[in-house]
């Protein structure tokens, strides 16, 4: 048995003594005043008899017991009034309160609306595609319905990666830590007309690597199915660094179609030589990759740079070094 049950059981005799105490007192009021008024009558009116006596005793007692009640039953309509009253207020205030829950959610739902078919129009208005996004949107919804814990983690770390690659981009620069080969790969895949590169000592042994033949294999299709022209310079500072090693890298480089060259900087002049800070791929004359190595000569940091002034000026400078090396300067010594 609960607290309320306890409690009702509780009230119950409560209420049963005030009902009987009640009757009892209108009873003992209504017999007071019925003999008061006998008394009354059997002295004021001795000759008027017995029955004149009782008679207007029984009357005045029924009219007070009638009046009691009638007191009463005032009461307990005005507690009841009071009781609707404060019932209607609070459905009132509920059925108020519900509104404005309601009328939230559904202004909420709305702009929620508003802000998705917003987004979706300027997806349709950009030359960008929009079906990439429309099935980005919808496998991701799709994931967050069927996918466990740790694959909803992984996808909203990725979407929130891509959203903040999104936001680099539009503002001229992204940039991530280490060197970024997906977007190496997807660049050359990307390209539509020109890729110009340079290659240091930072990423000689890159070529060597699995992401690099997959690299050397998208060049090689851009060249042949797109028309792109790719250009390649080797980067050395003396002639003695010109190894055999090198000579069939850069050759291997030329059967993908890939124009080659290996630059001496020791024997260019000092306006055009480059750094390992430098070291650079233009791709479309657009976009800059660059990766900028640490004091153990490790890339760091990959950044993409689409600035119109920077990127014209790692054109110009790569035009330079390609016009100041000729090709078969790497047979030299």
């Amino acid at each position: 048995m609960n607290g309320t049950t306890t409690g009702e059981v509780r009230a119950a005799p409560q209420r049963e003594e005030q009902r009987v105490s009640k009757v009892f007192r209108k009873t003992l009021v209504t017999a007071v005043v019925a003999a008061g008024t006998f008394l009354l009558t059997n002295a004021l009116t001795p000759d008027q008899g017995e029955l004149w006596q009782w008679t207007v005793s029984i009357t005045l007692g029924s009219a007070t017991l009638l009046v009691q009640y009638l007191v009463d039953f005032g009461e307990r309509l005005e507690t009841v009034e009071e009781y609707q009253k404060r019932r209607l207020r609070e459905m009132k205030d509920r059925l108020t309160a519900h509104h404005t829950e309601m009328r939230e959610a559904i202004d909420e739902s709305f702009a929620k609306i508003n802000d998705a078919t917003e987004l979706f129009s300027q997806v349709d208005r950009s030359v960008l595609r929009s079906d990439g996004v429309t099935r980005l949107a919808r496998k991701y919804t799709q994931v967050g319905e069927h996918g466990s814990e740790i694959v909803k983690t992984f996808a909203q770390e990725e979407i929130g990666r891509l959203a903040s690659l999104m936001e680099s981009l539009s503002n001229g620069s992204a940039e991530c830590p280490g060197e970024n080969h997906e977007w190496l790969i997807d660049l050359t895949t990307c390209a539509r007309r020109t890729v110009y590169a340079t290659s240091t000592d930072v990423d000689r042994d890159f070529w060597f690597s699995e992401p690099a033949k997959r690299y050397l294999a998208a060049q090689g299709e851009a060249i042949k199915k797109r028309g792109v022209q790719v250009r390649r310079l080797f980067l050395v500072d003396e002639p003695e660094h010109v190894t055999e090693g090198l000579r069939t890298v850069c050759a291997r480089q030329r059967t993908f179609g890939i124009d080659a060259r290996i630059a001496v900087q020791s024997r260019l002049e000092p306006s055009v030589q480059v750094t390992p800070l430098n070291d650079f791929i233009i791709f479309d004359g657009e976009l800059c990759y660059e990766t900028e190595p640490d004091v153990r000569v490790v890339p760091v940091k990959t950044t993409l740079k689409m600035t119109p002034e920077h990127v014209r000026e790692r054109v110009n400078r790569f035009n330079v070094l390609w016009e100041a090396t000729e090709e078969g300067t790497e047979t030299a010594d």
